[in-house]
């Protein structure tokens, strides 16, 4: 797909790879509607594109409820006048043992990054097939492709993303909409902020920049997939296919540091 004069709609794009997706989209031509649930800080996000020379448009809403989801998508129709590409990027993180975390901050991880995708992109289809050079972008993670301890909701959460993009890629084929998921690695933006868990337990963090170049080099290929990480991911996600007991050892020296360097970090 050629991103230029395409009409995007970018979820959690006031901060973080949602942002970062905004002024990486819009300086290729796209016209930009962003979401997030602070005024203040969208405003934010509003004043650094337009100070990078992109114009977007605001959209204050939780997508993780029916109402905000409503006013994703008539925010974005009014504003961009139609839809060609919807970035499903809002997420939430709460990470730690299972038996500490709270059914609500469960029920969050849930309703945010797997729910609100699927309801809206549900609610967008009819728009994007009007298109008919229609895209759907899921945000996933590195952690959907590799199960990290003490990430057993979030894995699940985004594994289900995952598979959701794919069985819907299927179900779209031929029909003018594609859909891409991309798996981010340790990155950094807001959502890290609580993690102290560094490249020595594997958490080497990239520039959300960096992702949201990835994921346009995606669009413009129609790939399937964008995943991050380089060769040592690559070689990770091999492993843990063909010998996930090895990568279960591994962990299992770093388990003590682990769960130290991530018993704090929550972005709900």
């Amino acid at each position: 797909m050629e991103i230029n004069q395409k009409r995007v709609l970018i979820t959690g794009g006031s901060s973080g790879i949602g942002l970062a997706l905004a002024h990486t989209l819009g300086a290729a031509g796209a016209h930009i509607a962003i979401t997030g649930r602070r005024s203040a800080v969208l405003d934010d996000a509003i004043k650094q594109l337009a100070a990078a020379g992109i114009l977007a448009s605001p959209i204050v809403a939780d997508v993780a409820t029916e109402f905000g989801r409503k006013a994703t998508i008539d925010g974005a129709l009014a504003s961009l006048g139609g839809l060609d590409v919807l970035v499903n990027n809002a997420g939430g993180v709460r990470a730690g043992r299972l038996e500490d975390t709270t059914e609500a901050e469960i029920r969050a991880m849930i309703d945010v990054d797997l729910l609100a995708p699927i309801l809206l992109t549900q609610a967008a289809l009819p728009k994007l097939r009007e298109s008919d050079d229609g895209l759907v972008v899921n945000i996933a993670s590195g952690i959907a492709l590799i199960g990290m301890p003490f990430y057993s909701t979030y894995a699940a959460v985004k594994a289900g993303l995952s598979r959701f993009g794919e069985a819907l890629r299927r179900e779209l084929a031929g029909e003018g909409v594609h859909v891409m998921t991309v798996y981010p690695g340790a990155t950094d933006t807001p959502m890290m902020q609580t993690s102290h868990a560094g490249p020595d337990l594997g958490f080497v963090r990239e520039p959300a920049a960096a992702v949201a170049e990835a994921t346009l080099e995606g669009i413009r290929a129609n790939a399937f997939e964008v995943i991050r990480g380089g060769e040592a991911r690559a070689k990770m996600i091999a492993l843990n296919r063909d010998d996930p007991g090895a990568l279960d050892s591994r962990f299992a020296d770093l388990k003590s540091r682990l769960a130290e360097a991530v018993r704090d970090h929550s972005a709900l």
